[in-house]
C-alpha cells in the first residue's frame, strides 16, 4: 500500500496516466491525493474526471479554482470554453459535477502528518480554524442554494480575515485563501494579483509566499498544495508544493507521503 500526492492535472489525462504508470499506482490498495485543479485548459478534462470518479474510493481530492469555475459554468454563472464543453455535453456530466461539488477544500490526515489545500492554508488560520472554515464553505457549496451562494463568491472580497466582516465576505475570504492564495504582506494581508515566482524585488515590496509569513499560525502538519506553477516543486519545513506546470510544458509530479522520506516522481507533460 502506498499513498501518493500529485499536483494540478488540469485535464492532462495522458500525463496523469503516464505518471500513475510510472509510480505503479494500484487503486485496489494505493491512495491518491490530488491537490485540486483537476480540469480546464488540458485536452481531456472529461476523461480525467471520469477516471478519478471511477477510482473515487482510492482518491482524496481538494477543490481548486478551476474546479470551482467548472461548477459555476454548470450553473450558468460563467462562460464555458472548448476544454470544458465536453463535460457539460456528456450524459454523465451532471453526475461528475455533482461529485466534484461534494469534494472538500481541505484534507487532513493526522497519522500521515499531512494536510492538503489547493493554494495552501491562510497564515491567519491555525489547523482548527482551517478545518472549521473549510467545512463552513463546503456546506454552502453542497447545499440546495449553492448557485446563489457561488455567484457571490466571484465578487471581490476582503484580503485579511475579519470575524466582524459580513458572512459573505468571510466566505469569500475562505474560498479565496484555499483556492487562489500565493503571496501575503507582513501583516498577513493576502495578495491575489501576483502569479510569478518569488523574487527579491517582490520581497522588497513586502510580498512574500504565504508560508513564509512571520505571523503564520502553527499547524503541526505539513501542508501539501498546488496552484503555483511558477513556484514549482518546493519542499521546505512544513510545506510541499506540487504544481510543476504540467499544462505549460513542465511536468506532472507525484510525492509519496507515507514513507520516511518523500519520494518525488515526475513525467514530462506537453499539455495534451
Amino acid at each position: 500500500m502506498a499513498v501518493w500526492a500529485i499536483g494540478d492535472i488540469q485535464g492532462c489525462y495522458t500525463s496523469l496516466q503516464a505518471l500513475l504508470c510510472k509510480i505503479d499506482f494500484d487503486p485496489t490498495h494505493d491512495t491518491l491525493w490530488v491537490a485540486g485543479d483537476l480540469v480546464n485548459r488540458g485536452s481531456d478534462s472529461l476523461a480525467t474526471l471520469r477516471y478519478l470518479y471511477s477510482i473515487r474510493h482510492a482518491v482524496k481530492i481538494v477543490l481548486g479554482n478551476h474546479d470551482i469555475t467548472l461548477i459555476a459554468i454548470y450553473y450558468g454563472l460563467k462562460k464555458s470554453n472548448p476544454t470544458l464543453d465536453p463535460i457539460l455535453e456528456a450524459e454523465d456530466g451532471g453526475l461528475l459535477i455533482d461529485w466534484l461539488r461534494s469534494q472538500p477544500f481541505l484534507q487532513v490526515d493526522y497519522q500521515l502528518g499531512y494536510c492538503m489545500a489547493h493554494a495552501g492554508i491562510s497564515p491567519e488560520f491555525d489547523l482548527g480554524m482551517a478545518i472549521r472554515y473549510a467545512r463552513r464553505v463546503e456546506e454552502k457549496l453542497q447545499s440546495d442554494h449553492a448557485k446563489v451562494w457561488l455567484k457571490k463568491m466571484f465578487k471581490q472580497g476582503i484580503t485579511r480575515f475579519n470575524r466582524d466582516a459580513s458572512k459573505i465576505d468571510i466566505d469569500r475570504y475562505i474560498v479565496s485563501a484555499f483556492t487562489r492564495m500565493r503571496y501575503c504582506y507582513n501583516d498577513s494581508r493576502l495578495d491575489f494579483d501576483q502569479k510569478g515566482a518569488p523574487t527579491q524585488a517582490l520581497r522588497e515590496k513586502g510580498l512574500k509566499p504565504w508560508f513564509e509569513s512571520q505571523e503564520r499560525k502553527p499547524l503541526h502538519l505539513k501542508v501539501i498544495f498546488g496552484h503555483w506553477s511558477t513556484l514549482g516543486l518546493h519542499q521546505a519545513d512544513g510545506v510541499l508544493a506540487l504544481d510543476t506546470g504540467c499544462l505549460w510544458g513542465g511536468s506532472l509530479t507525484a510525492a509519496r507521503i507515507d514513507s520516511e522520506h518523500e519520494e518525488i516522481i515526475s513525467v514530462t507533460c506537453d499539455g495534451v
